[in-house]
């Protein structure tokens, strides 16, 4: 028997005028939690779609517990006892829990194919007693929170007899407690003898419950570690290739005039009472716990959900904002947090997405002036660096850093003067953080007010002028840049400690 669970070696992938992975490896051991990192567009995703069976590999070898094998689709894998827990679940919302558990194997009443319902549900019982999770397993998927789904998710893993479990961005959606819950449940799999191999832009999470960890960098192999061996700054050297001279590259400019202002906005049952003030040339971060309502109040300003009560104000003219139209036009841009369902539309190209939300600009009588979008896209495409073969490439192709650079090209083809960046570097990874941080300073130069919703404390303390906190849908308090620490942030989000806004 070999001592590795799990051996990929010289794993090579093309696609049309791309080498997406260029002999690849990497090592997985017996009750190991094995990190991947990388930049986005390093290649870790096609490498684990190879490993998860959804694609093929051109050339290369796998070795599962020392044997030779060819993966030819995800039920395979399944059967190989590979499991994937994609960033985006693999759950039919309106079945129930016990039916995505076992969905394509449900149990069946011996020589019927009626599926039998009692038994389905007991080892539903008992294969969601091994992740701690206590819930009717008749519910449907739809009604549970996302930390709950995510534990169905392992618990559908389990059920399969896995002994490897990839884990695509498990934290990025979770609340501090569900992420110790989480960790928790990590290195019981560990002690089980898993293998679980653990994808994260946070590299703090790494040192928390990582064993060792691969680097990739453009589809090659940069090197493993283990991870109590290795430096954050030497992680993220071998991620970008270079130096990353600072992770918060921080401007300060004096503050200009006011460009927007919310008095007393309230809408029940999400938030109330919320008042306060942007100018331009600074970012005021919007924090607080996960359900504090700090979306719900950008898409309010934004016209995207209805307001009961309040007013807002663009550069001290009162304006009513019913529409994401009317936002436009008064010059407010929305980069949503889920970029990929409302940022982008992921079936449209480069080009078509960068001018969608100011077709008007590039309309000639009732026909778009196609050179005119062409010269207009490439703009973008060469002032925000965005990664693309071609401003034809569908946007869904792309990178997560170069997804979300695309949606800003979109509001600032809009002549936005006031951006709402709600969770902009989620997903991403430290290099592409450093790009959009630099591009929000050069909007700062340009007059541009930000309004940055974050869960990241670290990079709302090294980023953002002012800090607003919101504590269940009120606003607890606002801090200048001096007084924020994480502590003092964390006692206003949970009511610790309420103070009056300035």
């Amino acid at each position: 028997m070999s001592d590795l669970l799990l051996e990929m070696k010289d794993i090579t992938k093309r696609f049309p005028g791309v080498l997406a992975l260029d002999k690849v490896r990497l090592e997985v051991q017996y009750g190991e939690v094995h990190c991947l990192v990388g930049e986005n567009g390093a290649g870790k995703s096609t490498l684990m779609k190879i490993l998860s069976g959804a694609i093929t590999l051109d050339s290369g070898e796998i070795l599962l517990e020392g044997k030779p094998i060819q993966i030819t689709s995800p039920y395979h894998a399944q059967q190989l006892g590979i499991s994937m827990i994609y960033q985006e679940f693999n759950l039919i919302p309106y079945l129930s829990v016990a039916e995505n558990i076992f969905l394509g194997r449900e149990p069946r009443i011996e020589k019927t194919p009626l599926i039998n319902w009692k038994r389905m549900y007991n080892e539903a019982y008992e294969v969601l007693e091994q992740v701690g999770l206590k819930l009717d397993v008749r519910v449907p998927v739809a009604e549970l929170s996302i930390a709950q789904q995510q534990m169905v998710e392992i618990a559908k893993a389990l059920s399969i007899k896995a002994k490897i479990i990839v884990m695509d961005e498990p934290s990025a959606t979770l609340t501090e407690h569900e992420l110790k819950t989480l960790f928790e449940l990590i290195k019981t799999l560990r002690r089980q003898n898993l293998g679980i191999i653990y994808i994260s832009h946070r590299l703090e999470e790494l040192y928390e419950i990582g064993n060792r960890v691969t680097v990739m960098r453009d589809g090659q192999y940069v090197g493993t570690h283990e991870v109590c061996d290795v430096t954050r700054e030497d992680l993220i050297r071998m991620m970008v290739g270079r130096e990353l001279t600072k992770e918060y590259p921080k401007i300060f400019l004096q503050r200009g005039k006011e460009k927007l202002r919310v008095e007393n906005l309230t809408r029940k049952g999400a938030f109330q009472d919320i008042s306060f003030s942007l100018y331009s040339g600074e970012i005021v971060g919007l924090t607080g716990l996960v359900g504090a309502g700090r979306t719900e109040v950008a898409r309010a300003i934004f016209g995207a959900d209805p307001m009961d009560e309040g007013k807002i104000y663009v550069e001290e003219q009162e304006v009513k904002i019913h529409s994401p139209q009317e936002a436009i036009k008064h010059g407010i841009g929305l980069l949503t947090e889920d970029r990929k369902n409302q940022g982008l539309v992921l079936s449209m190209t480069v080009r078509e997405n960068i001018t969608l939300a100011n077709l008007k600009e590039i309309t000639n009588w009732i026909f778009l002036d196609l050179p005119k979008e062409r010269q207009v896209a490439e703009s973008y495409v060469h002032d925000l660096q965005i990664r693309t073969p071609s401003i034809e490439q569908i946007s869904q192709n792309l990178s997560g850093g170069n997804q979300q650079k695309v949606v800003l090209a979109k509001w600032l083809f809009t002549k936005s003067r006031i951006l709402i960046f709600d969770e902009p570097t989620r997903g991403i990874d430290v290099g592409a953080k450093v790009e959009i941080f630099r591009l929000m300073n050069r909007l700062l130069e340009q007059g541009v007010g930000i309004l940055m919703i974050s869960s990241e404390l670290p990079e709302v303390l090294g980023i953002c002028d002012r800090i607003l906190v919101m504590h269940e849908g009120n606003l607890a308090g606002e801090l200048s840049r001096e007084e924020a620490t994480q502590e003092r942030i964390m006692q206003l989000a949970t009511g610790y400690k309420k103070q009056n806004v300035a």
